[in-house]
């Protein structure tokens, strides 16, 4: 449904229209790294400062204390992010805000009260750290955690209306009748949002323990680098075989609803029983080559039988179907990467049962440092399949990407500013961080001492 600017203005040109996709791209894949951090660490944070206030422990504190200022700073830059976002679905996407705007304007302003409370208590919580006693300092941190956890609950949901769109009522071309709730709480909200949630806690916990993984290749095997890593790849680990049951559940998900996305994800041009898993491959004249499948292994996956009937893309025009290639790929790397979190995982867990300690090896710290890139490697994977597998939709079913974006000239000169303005943050970012991960720690006063 054209929305009247686009009928005013006329369509895009395709430049143009590349020039908005890219520009939602680069922003949405940056923004989403600081997001999952901004989700999964605060907990982590309050998780080690009860330690702390429980125990007494130095490092735990000292753990505490250096997160804190981590997550201050990725609060920040976040926030900077997350404004050019929010302009940015007006800016690029009016026809969308134009037309459906009333329908999804709650999950965003929800999203809105989230964020300014989340900013509220991590100013509180950074400003009277040695202001307020031990205990009371560590319940002012709870709703940082919980407002991170509904921030990102209110903005999937939002971008789950885009995969489903529910909550009006269509007449004469108008939007009617308008429900937000039953809008916000479409179908593709459960899996969504799980999905991404339990996503944003494995990359905060893997990344965390990067960190501290390679610090300990580095020579520095003492007590806090210890606890700085086994604490956070423990919630990872913790959470990937969740993530993989999470992941069927999305998947099937997908064959309910959008069975168009999750054919292209399998590179399934032809709808049969018996439908194989393709592993890699490429596509070429609507056929995938150089795959490897797995006999049978989609119809079973999707209806616990190999006589599954899976739609495949056939029963869809040409002019409705996904880029099969890099939607098929983000699939397959991201499906990959959880087994081997998996796998990590699992090492560690045998390890410690047996010895109550570390693999021994190297090569597990090397891979441990490999994890926290690959989580969000799978993450950026994961938004692509999204994304790129609900197009030519932006509203999937009603409403055509082409038909939303902004008509008026020029969108690549507003791309440039972005990726200069990224560049910037990408670099003022990384140089703070590593200037906080070189500094020499200074050990805290022990809670006791200040209650």
């Amino acid at each position: 449904m054209l929305s009247p600017l686009a009928l005013a203005a006329g369509p895009a040109s395709p430049a143009d229209l590349l020039a908005a996709r890219m520009q939602m791209g680069l922003s949405l894949g940056w923004h989403i790294i600081i997001a999952c951090l901004g989700v999964g660490m605060p907990g982590l944070l309050l998780f080690v400062e009860w330690r702390a206030v429980r125990t007494g422990d130095a490092e735990h504190m000292l753990l505490a204390r250096r997160w804190a200022k981590a997550i201050g700073v990725l609060f920040a830059v976040g926030a900077v992010s997350g404004t050019i976002l929010s302009f940015e679905m007006g800016l690029l996407w009016p026809g969308l805000m134009d037309v459906y705007g009333q329908v999804i304007g709650v999950p965003f302003a929800m999203e809105g009260i989230a964020f300014f409370i989340e900013a509220i208590f991590l100013g509180i919580y950074l400003y009277a750290w040695d202001r307020l006693p031990p205990r009371t300092h560590l319940l002012s941190g709870i709703p940082i955690a919980v407002a991170g956890v509904a921030s990102a609950f209110f903005v999937v949901a939002a971008n789950a209306w885009m995969n489903q769109p529910r909550g009006f009522d269509l007449e004469n071309g108008r939007v009617t009748r308008v429900d937000p709730i039953a809008a916000m709480l479409n179908p593709a909200t459960p899996p969504q949002t799980i999905h991404m949630i339990v996503a944003a806690f494995m990359v905060a916990g893997f990344g965390t323990a990067a960190v501290y993984a390679v610090g300990m290749l580095r020579g520095r095997r003492d007590r806090y680098h210890r606890l700085g890593f086994l604490i956070p790849f423990t919630l990872g680990a913790v959470l990937s075989p969740v993530q993989i049951v999470v992941g069927d559940y999305a998947a099937k998900f997908l064959a309910e609803y959008q069975p168009t996305k999750l054919a292209a994800a399998e590179a399934l041009f032809h709808t049969r029983t018996h439908a194989p898993l393709s592993l890699g491959g490429i596509v070429r004249d609507d056929t995938l080559h150089y795959a490897v499948e797995v006999p049978s292994a989609l119809s079973i996956l999707v209806g616990f039988s190999p006589a599954t009937l899976v739609q495949g893309l056939d029963r869809v025009p040409p002019a409705d179907r996904p880029p099969v290639n890099p939607v098929h790929w983000g699939f397959d790397v991201m499906v990959a990467i959880g087994f081997f979190l998996l796998l990590m995982s699992a090492w560690l867990a045998f390890t410690w049962w047996r010895r109550r300690d570390l693999p021994s090896t190297p090569v597990f710290l090397w891979l441990a440092a490999l994890a926290g890139v690959a989580a969000v490697v799978a993450v950026e994977a994961g938004w692509i399949v999204t994304e790129v597998g609900r197009q030519p939709w932006i509203a999937y079913g009603r409403m055509r990407t082409v038909e939303a974006v902004n008509p008026a000239p020029g969108l690549w000169a507003g791309f440039l500013i972005v990726v200069l303005v990224y560049l910037v943050l990408t670099v003022a970012t990384l140089y703070v961080l590593r200037l906080m991960t070189r500094a020499v720690p200074v050990r805290p006063v022990a809670p006791q001492e200040r209650a």
